[in-house]
């Protein structure tokens, strides 16, 4: 469940609290208060068994005892009676319910299922329990215990702490910052943080987000909701938990390196959420973020008026991995002809300590004009040589001046240094729309989270190139591998098990034979030497986690002599070293020599709120000693696989340095988004190691790896259940043949973003017209990526290309709600293809997915003079009736379900 009935908790005509009281100091008392005190535009009815009245507000003895309806219960009452009272809510039509009670304990038949089953029969929604409550200022709602009533805003708040939530209304007061909600979610029975920002996403009330999270409870719902919050608006969030005791323990290097706190991280960065780092950071950021559309790179000016504050805001800029912005030469030359000839000359550009409101005034507007900068810290130290308010009220002016010009609607940003002195300047700038802040750093911060949130934005539609070559997994000979590990009661495949699944996913390996006895070791050796120089030896026990910890590796054996020998030691030292471990002999590899080439790891790790991760860093023996390595929650694509790599320290090494020539990048890429989809592919796999895999600019090659694995069913290509990302669903690529053509259906990728010029080229304006209701004929990038990528578990777009030469012909696709209760469907077929079945066959595996997950049902409406889509859907078999909404509309609708009508 999501968004449904959410209007009945967030913009209630009427509210009942349950639990009412006259007990001064009574939660019942406190909470009735706060309700009648707000303000409310609607009804509020109270219920209390023991009274009749409260403070002249008639009071009833049940909920089914009110004479009026209700859209939102409020209830305050003792655990054992939460059950029941919800039943009742549901029985009087209300859409949802404030939980405040806590000591509402979970476990099967606990008080906390008995709610959810009493709250199920009527899709009533529960927010709680166990919560400060809820406030909506817009329509006076203060269901909750709170200290202070936040004045009303445009900034939504969600946390999972409530008493955070009194402390940063109590900050948010001071700064006279507003809200269009506040959330306290408390246990998340029912409503969580993936439903809110659902809904959230599309509030009109509300320009950014601010989260406290501590756990997510639904991965993939968290995901996609806050995804599709974020494409929208700006969403921050802090996450408690950073500390290394979050870490389960592992036995993989790739498990032991994914701590929790760094999957959230990952799982953050991919949703397109800032994160910071603590609350007063998340209003700042808040702030910065509501007022300025996202930049379009990371390069700051810094205009002051003190040598000593611009050092310390470069400093601050020197850590955060943004730019100074590099003045232009026209920039230059106008700032030598205004200013003092003793100005810095450089950026920071230091107006000096006499600078009145006309010398700031030439140089910001100089600065907003520079089409090298893509914002301006405007720095103020107070003196007796000119006013800081007089500067202030001036820089407003040149603000108002330059939002009508796109080329100089710049951000501007602000630090009034001082505090008696810098107060009204402060004020001046903050009622006009400026940031400002208190010290150099903050005000750097500010625009680091400008840039950051930019970047996140753009990597959230940017077009990934294809994957290289036309590469198919051998899917049956893993699944047989890794069944004969399970069934054998194995955890772990033996080495050339692993190496044998990393090539069959187009994983280059070092060719490795098992040897049962030193004598074995000793033949396969020499056979190897005739085509290598030297052989490597390791130990094969499936109790030996890490080989060299044992001795269980031996390099530069020349002979096959040295190789028996080498085996027989080996052993005997395993055996001393792990008294128990089952010796199953040695496997025997060639040595592989490449002087250049680097040790990295990568590796599949499972997390318990996300799922599977792919990991990525410095690889050896001192892996976790090093520790550089970053995460990715998969899928994968090309552009995210270097991004991944890009995380790490060692990614500036695989560059290319003085005489060693760059690692082949894209190998390494490919390899990663390889390894996302044997993730997506087997979901028995709940570990893995490659360490380490070498990389030169001769490619890659995997030298030792380790797989983990546990019982599990077998799914179709791409359907592991517990990505928190629903994987490319590569089960429903299929061709079809439609009047003697061969067409290739198969789900919508981001990299098809490249076919759509000539497609819509294709297109009659009478068709685009038909599919857009009125579309331009040439959508921007922006706009055809929000066609390609999309997100797998709430939409599905099917492209029909044609077999021999890859065109796309045709586009059918679904967008359901988030309940998934129904999806409107559309299909656009070439205008020149037009009754070549095309359209047909792609409406077809349209309804055959719909029905597979389910969906509800699916409808589409269509203009009542597009006769051949009229036919399309006649005939398809969808039931047909008027658009209650617009008459030129036919509706089509077609239950998916799977259930009987």
């Amino acid at each position: 469940m999501s968004v449904r009935n959410l209007e009945g908790l967030l913009n209630p005509k009427s509210v009942a609290l349950i639990g009412a009281s006259a007990t001064p100091g009574s939660m019942g008392a406190t909470v009735l208060k706060r309700l009648t005190d707000a303000g409310f535009h609607g009804e509020i009815q109270l219920v209390n068994p023991r009274r009749s009245e409260i403070d002249g507000r008639p009071c009833f003895a049940s909920v089914a005892d009110l004479p009026n309806p209700v859209d939102l219960g409020v209830v305050v009452t003792p655990p054992q009676t939460v059950p029941q009272i919800i039943s009742e809510l549901g029985k009087a039509g209300a859409r949802a319910a404030v939980v405040i009670t806590a000591g509402i304990s979970g476990g099967e038949g606990g008080l906390r299922q008995q709610m959810l089953d009493a709250a199920r029969p009527y899709c009533l929604r529960v927010l709680g329990p166990n919560c400060l409550g809820l406030l909506v200022p817009r329509v006076g709602l203060d269901a909750s215990f709170s200290h202070l009533r936040p004045r009303d805003g445009d900034i939504a708040l969600l946390s999972q702490s409530g008493a955070l939530v009194v402390a940063m209304i109590d900050w948010a007061e001071a700064r006279q910052i507003g809200f269009s909600v506040v959330g306290s979610m408390g246990d998340m029975a029912d409503v969580d943080v993936g439903d809110m920002l659902d809904y959230l996403a599309s509030d009109p009330h509300t320009r950014s987000i601010l989260m406290y999270l501590e756990q997510v409870t639904d991965a993939r719902k968290f995901m996609s909701a806050a995804r599709s919050a974020a494409r929208s608006k700006p969403v921050i969030a802090v996450k408690a938990g950073r500390s290394m005791q979050a870490a389960r323990a592992a036995a993989s290097h790739t498990g032991a390196l994914a701590g929790q706190d760094a999957v959230y991280d990952a799982a953050l960065r991919r949703a397109g959420i800032l994160r910071v780092d603590d609350l007063e950071d998340l209003f700042g950021a808040a702030a910065v973020l509501a007022r300025h559309k996202p930049i379009p790179s990371d390069r700051l000016a810094i205009l002051t008026n003190g040598g000593g504050a611009g050092v310390l805001a470069a400093d601050a800029l020197a850590t955060t991995g943004t730019r100074f912005a590099e003045l232009s030469e026209a920039t230059m030359e106008r700032l030598n002809g205004a200013l003092p000839e003793t100005w810095s000359h450089a950026n920071p550009i230091d107006i000096i300590g006499d600078a009145g409101p006309d010398r700031y005034e030439t140089a910001l507007r100089a600065l907003l004009e520079d089409p090298n900068a893509d914002a301006v810290l405007v720095m103020n130290c107070p003196t007796a040589l000119a006013s800081s308010e007089d500067v202030a009220e001036r820089i407003v002016e040149v603000r108002k001046d330059t939002l009508s010009n796109r080329k100089t609607a710049k951000p501007i940003l602000a630090n009034w240094l001082g505090e008696a002195t810098a107060r009204v300047g402060s004020e001046t700038l903050s009622q006009a729309g400026i940031p400002v802040y208190r010290t150099p750093a903050q005000a750097v911060k500010g625009f680091a989270y400008l840039a950051d949130h930019a970047k996140a934005q753009r990597s959230l539609m940017r077009t990934p190139p294809g994957i290289p070559g036309d590469f198919e997994p051998d899917r049956e000979g893993v699944e047989s591998t890794l069944k004969k590990a399970i069934d054998d009661g194995r955890k772990w495949l033996s080495e050339p098990e692993a190496k044998s699944v990393l090539k069959a996913y187009g994983i280059e390996t070092v060719p490795t034979e098992i040897a049962q006895s030193p004598e074995e070791a000793s033949q396969i050796a020499e056979k190897m030497l005739q085509r290598a120089d030297a052989v490597v030896l390791k130990i094969l026990s499936p109790d030996i986690t890490h080989k060299s910890d044992v001795g269980g590796v031996r390099l530069n054996i020349a002979s096959a002599g040295e190789a028996r020998s080498a085996a027989e030691a080996m052993i005997e030292q395993a055996r001393a070293s792990v008294p128990d471990a089952r010796i199953e002999g040695v496997v025997v590899q060639p040595m592989i020599y490449r002087p250049d080439a680097h040790e990295l790891i990568l590796g599949i790790a499972d997390d318990a709120v996300f799922g599977p991760v792919i990991l990525f860093g410095a690889g050896g023996t001192s892996v976790e000693t090093v520790r550089d390595k970053a995460l990715a929650l998969p899928p994968l694509d090309m552009t995210l696989a270097q991004d991944l790599i890009d995380e790490t320290r060692i990614s500036r090494l695989l560059n290319g340095y003085r005489n060693t020539p760059a690692a082949d990048r894209e190998q390494i890429a490919l390899a990663l988004v390889r390894l996302a989809q044997l993730a997506a592919d087997m979901p028995q796999i709940r570990e893995l190691d490659i360490n380490p895999l070498l990389a030169d600019e001769k490619g890659i090659v995997a030298l030792d790896a380790r797989i983990g694995v546990v019982a599990g069913e077998t799914v179709r290509p791409g359907g592991n259940p517990r990505f928190a990302l629903r994987p490319f669903p590569s089960a429903w690529d299929r061709k079809i043949e439609v009047k003697g053509r061969t067409l290739r259906v198969r789900p919508i990728r981001p990299e098809d973003e490249v076919l759509y010029p000539d497609f819509l080229e294709k297109l009659t304006p009478q068709d685009i017209h038909f599919r857009f209701f009125g579309y331009g004929i040439k959508p921007t990038h922006e706009q055809i990526a929000r066609f390609t990528q999309i997100d797998y578990a709430r939409a599905m777009a099917f492209v029909g290309l044609d077999g021999e030469t890859g065109e796309l012909l045709g586009v059918s696709r679904l967008a359901a709600d988030p309940d998934y209760t129904e999806a409107e469907f559309a299909v656009v077929v070439r205008s020149d293809l037009k009754g070549q079945g095309i359209g047909w066959a792609l409406m077809k595996t349209l309804i055959e997915y719909a029905t597979d997950e389910p969906v509800g049902s699916l409808y589409g409406d269509v203009m009542r003079w597009n006769t051949g889509m009229l036919d399309l859907c006649r005939g398809l078999g969808f039931q047909e009736s008027l658009n209650p909404e617009d008459i030129e509309l036919v509706r089509f609708r077609m239950d998916t379900s799977g259930t009987p009508a």
